[in-house]
């Protein structure tokens, strides 16, 4: 047996023995002229896979960051974006930060750069209908914005902008080598914008969000350059401290194991990176000159002589004819950009920019409506549509009879023929209700010179003649008759009208 083993552990010896030897050779095969893995991974089809993989310690450096000077909730699990709670109407510090390493973005040193800051929602579905949900607060708080700039408190900005059409933004010019602080306050709430149901709802969140941009070569700034947000929720006035104090005393009964799930509070707000808001800077402000549109004064408009049946007080002109100022399907797009510039629209002509006459007729009330909100979107519909507004007061005038036209007319009862003296009237509409807009009226509508006219009377009982005041205008009752006559002034210049 145990010459067995033996046997054994000789043969096995002889084995590795021989192993070795055969493994030993391949080195001296190979010689001098053997490659070695670094000169693999030199060939260029590797150098070009090895291009492409990022770097371990390459990480991405933005050229700027905005820190928010509010707390973050200790109420946030790990791994979730941070809330912060604001106080309605309270002024909160965004300090403007420039994180640039040496040589990056030179084209911006010892230049301005325009950051706009705007609160806009938090969840997509009101994102989707955030025009509406705007309008709707709008309309709900008059005179009112949803972002405004604390202009004291703000260090290092400079010309800042606001546009009316937009509520929840604001903009300005900083220096990013300069110490530049933004004091922003937000005056609505997140419960507004929840369907109203028991009370206690829970509000929406909202996104505070910077856009900056450097000029370009034509002076204007649109020239994206870093975009970042966060998400807050704002209360009515001490409502965000009462809760923060609530998410802390909730965490503090929390046990140890629990607690790692959130995260720490802190005492500001880092805006994290994210994409540019959709809206381009030139929607916002229009940094490039466009031509103003030219209005008349309602004193000095220029009036047709409306037609004799005519029962409609669409009878103002600019002195061409009557329909000059509607807009026609064949109108190409820029004489329909001509128009809604002519029309007090200049906010929209961006927003039409690709319509044709043609395009816009064909939207409906609901569609301008929803386009431009409640006020402007009706004004715009009603632009359209020449409708003009529905005048105060109608009269009706006519000559004395000796003056007027005779007309024959038929008796259609009896088919006898009789010569009636028919009294044709003008309509006389009067969008102000004064004495002076019933003498602009009667001259226009009887081709009278308006320096002749010395004074307008009633005639009264007895005949007397009472002068015709403010007063009595504004009780004249609405489409009333009146026969009128002139009479020649005492001293000779000019006449006086009768109406009777």
């Amino acid at each position: 047996m145990a010459w067995v083993l033996k046997m054994d552990e000789v043969i096995e010896s002889g084995l590795v023995h021989d192993f070795d030897a055969s493994l030993s050779g391949i080195g001296q095969e190979l010689g001098a002229g053997a490659y070695s893995m670094s000169d693999v991974l030199a060939l260029p089809i590797f150098k070009q896979e090895d291009s492409s993989l990022p770097q371990e310690n390459e990480t991405k450096h933005p050229p700027f960051q905005y820190v928010m000077c509010a707390a973050t909730s200790p109420a946030v699990k790990l791994y979730d974006e941070t809330l912060t709670y604001l106080n309605q109407g309270q002024s909160y510090e965004i300090r403007m930060l420039d994180n640039r390493k040496a040589g990056d973005i030179p084209e911006i040193n010892g230049k301005l750069v325009k950051s706009i800051i705007r609160v806009v929602f938090h969840d997509r579905r009101l994102q989707y209908t955030e025009h509406q949900q705007l309008e709707g607060w709008k309309w709900n708080r008059p005179g009112d914005r949803l972002l405004d700039l604390d202009i004291p408190m703000s260090v290092g900005v400079i010309d800042i902008k606001t546009n009316p059409s937009q509520l929840n933004a604001v903009e300005f010019l900083w220096d990013p080598t300069k110490c530049t602080s933004a004091f922003i306050q937000v005056h609505c709430i997140s419960t507004e914008f929840t369907p109203r149901k028991h009370g206690g709802e829970k509000g929406v969140p909202f996104r505070i969000q910077v856009d900056t941009f450097k000029q370009t070569e034509n002076g204007e700034y649109t020239d994206h350059l870093h975009s970042a947000s966060c998400q807050i929720k704002v209360f009515k006035p001490k409502g965000a401290d009462r809760k923060q104090k609530t998410d802390r005393e909730k965490m503090e009964k929390r046990t140890a194991h629990e607690k790692e799930k959130y995260q720490p509070s802190y005492d500001t707000t880092v805006l994290t990176e994210c994409s540019p808001w959709p809206d381009t800077p030139t929607t916002f402000v229009n940094n490039s000159p466009t031509p103003a549109p030219t209005f008349t004064s309602a004193q000095h408009n220029t009036y047709s002589v409306p037609d004799s049946n005519s029962s409609s007080p669409n009878h103002q002109g600019d002195g061409t004819s009557q329909g000059s100022g509607d807009l026609h399907p064949s109108a190409t797009i820029q004489e329909t950009q001509q128009w809604l510039l002519k029309h007090r629209f200049s906010t929209y002509t961006r927003l039409f920019s690709n319509f044709s006459g043609a395009d816009l007729l064909k939207l409906t009330r609901e569609d301008l409506v929803q386009i431009c909100g409640p006020a402007d979107g009706i004004r715009l519909y009603n632009a359209l549509k020449s409708r003009s507004v529905r005048p105060r007061l109608t009269i009706y005038v006519c000559q004395e009879p000796l003056r007027s036209i005779q007309l024959e007319r038929q008796d259609a009862g009896n088919g006898d023929s009789s010569n009636g003296a028919i009294y044709v009237y003008h309509a006389i509409y009067l969008e102000e209700m004064v004495a002076s807009e019933v003498t602009r009226k009667l001259a226009l509508a009887f081709n009278i010179p308006l320096h002749q006219i010395n004074q307008v009377y009633r005639q009264g009982p007895t005949g007397i003649h009472i002068l015709v005041s403010d007063q009595m205008v504004q009780n004249f009752q609405d489409e009333s008759c009146f026969l009128f006559t002139t009479i020649k002034a005492e001293n000779g210049e000019g006449f006086h009208i009768i109406l009777k």
